[in-house]
């Protein structure tokens, strides 16, 4: 790990573990990228309102609250135990990897900066892990039909020796 100005910089496996998919996209969502920048997530958001003109919808999109609903069952709450109001008021932000960059810009500290070079690289091992996913698939899935052919022609040559032999048909008198 990487020190800086008494920041430890976060690893890239941290990173990609908050990432999300939404909507079919790679996302952080706000108080996770807020964590990471160091900053709250109050903070965070009120710098985005204040540049929304940098977060077009393929940087960034407000969950419904569906959305919202079926993270918190797969996350802790951050309700308060005690009883107090705790937890969120409004539905989170979620950031494409442009939109977590952007961030980094309107949040102009050096942390964010520095984090921002991890979260891309994040982003890339991801992209990365899948491409590689999907090249084994095809593979997979060449092999698949390789041994249906062979399978095939197994099958095409047992027919023609019962021939020969005069044996029945598979599947007839218990074969």
């Amino acid at each position: 790990m990487h020190e800086s100005k008494g920041m430890s910089v976060l690893p890239i496996e941290r990173i990609t573990q908050a990432i999300v998919v939404l909507r079919e996209r790679k996302v952080l969502l706000d108080a996770d990228l807020a964590e990471l920048y160091g900053v709250t997530t109050k903070h965070l958001n009120q710098q985005v309102r204040r540049n929304l003109a940098r977060f077009p919808a393929d940087f960034m999109f407000r969950l419904t609250d569906e959305e919202a609903t079926v993270l918190r069952s797969q996350f802790v709450t951050s309700n308060d135990p005690q009883g107090g109001r705790g937890g969120r008021r409004y539905l989170p932000y979620a950031f494409t990897e442009h939109g977590a960059i952007m961030a980094a810009t309107i949040l102009n500290s050096t942390r964010a900066v520095e984090i921002s070079v991890y979260v891309v690289r994040a982003f890339v091992k991801l992209r990365e892990a899948i491409a590689s996913n999907n090249e084994l698939a095809k593979k997979f899935e060449l092999l698949e039909r390789k041994l249906e052919s062979h399978d095939q022609a197994i099958a095409g040559v047992l027919r023609q020796i019962r021939q020969l032999m005069g044996l029945p048909k598979r599947g007839t008198n218990g074969f």
